[in-house]
């Protein structure tokens, strides 16, 4: 076990992948730096320009990049900044990445991973602070992970890497600088959720830096005798249906969360399948369908909170 912040674990994910396995490479825009956030720090002195490359700033160059390098039989992790960034390359992961194994059937495969940091990021305002993980999980071919904790940063970045797959890999732009514990040998499989905290009231599905604020809610519930089960999907798609199914079988209620504006979010697909498979009362709570304000006031606005989250599940 080793004491790491959400970037160290993902830099030592990529450090690892990389040290395994010659065909892993990175690049982006600052990688050579170290990356906006320190999530590549160190890496291209240790690994060389030639596996760590630093590209102009023109996301759509850098992602049909990637996809060639992918199809040639590489493995590239490739750096959005941001997900808004990332827009900018729609084209190249959806029309190419997603489809290429299905279109040449199975010739070719595309092993790349995205990174697209979801998420408010404050003082950022409107074309900084967005969460597309619905986008994403609605394209057949691509497989879409929101890791809300350092351990889970390192494992599920290392099992991207080896997915064979093309991954749009959603970490959130205000988690790295949180600390934990993280197990390096861990393995864990994508589309495998995660059982926060037990109950037996409700069951609480969530997934990024909702996970943090979903606990403190569970908290608040607990202290007026409501009893919160918090799941962590960790895998948008594909999830875990299994446990969210048998989670809610056993409490009656789900409440699902996201930071993402709660309309046409992935909460809706989750709240849809668990109403059709057991007809139990299904909520949802989301953000607010506006652009993010810079003020803070504004912004505020946007965020979902701990206090929001627990009154909704009083709402049962």
């Amino acid at each position: 076990m080793t004491t790491l912040n959400y970037a160290e674990a993902a830099c030592q994910a990529l450090a690892d992948a990389m040290q395994a396995d010659a065909r892993v490479i990175a690049l982006g825009e600052d990688v050579g730096r170290g990356g906006i956030f320190s999530q590549y720090k160190g890496l291209q002195q240790r690994f060389g320009p030639a596996r760590v490359i630093d590209t102009p700033i023109s996301e759509s160059t850098i992602m049909g990049v990637a996809v060639g390098m992918a199809l040639a039989g590489l493995r590239p992790v490739v750096e959005m900044r941001v997900v808004d960034f990332g827009l900018c390359a729609t084209d190249e992961i959806i029309n190419q990445a997603a489809k290429a194994r299905y279109m040449f059937g199975g010739q070719g495969r595309v092993p790349l991973v995205a990174r697209m940091p979801i998420g408010i990021w404050s003082a950022s305002a409107a074309q900084h602070s967005q969460s597309f993980e619905a986008w994403f999980a609605h394209v057949p071919g691509l497989i879409v992970i929101a890791p809300g904790t350092p351990g889970d940063n390192y494992a599920l970045l290392r099992a991207a890497i080896a997915a064979g797959d093309p991954v749009v890999y959603m970490e959130h732009k205000e988690l790295w600088g949180e600390t934990a514990e993280v197990e390096t040998t861990a393995r864990v499989p994508i589309g495998q959720a995660r059982v926060v905290r037990a109950g037996s009231d409700v069951t609480l599905v969530t997934w990024s830096r909702g996970v943090k604020l979903a606990l403190e809610a569970a908290a608040i519930a607990a202290a007026r005798g409501q009893s919160v089960e918090v799941i962590d999907l960790r895998t948008i798609w594909p999830w875990d249906r299994a446990t969210v199914i048998s989670s809610a079988a056993r409490t009656r209620r789900l409440l699902v969360v996201h930071e993402a504006i709660q309309v046409a979010g992935f909460g809706a697909e989750i709240a849809a399948t668990v109403a059709e498979e057991l007809g139990i009362p299904v909520k949802r709570l989301g953000g607010k369908r506006i652009p993010v304000g810079y003020a803070q006031v504004l912004e505020n606005e946007a965020r979902l909170s701990a206090a929001a989250i627990a009154e909704k599940l009083a709402s049962f």
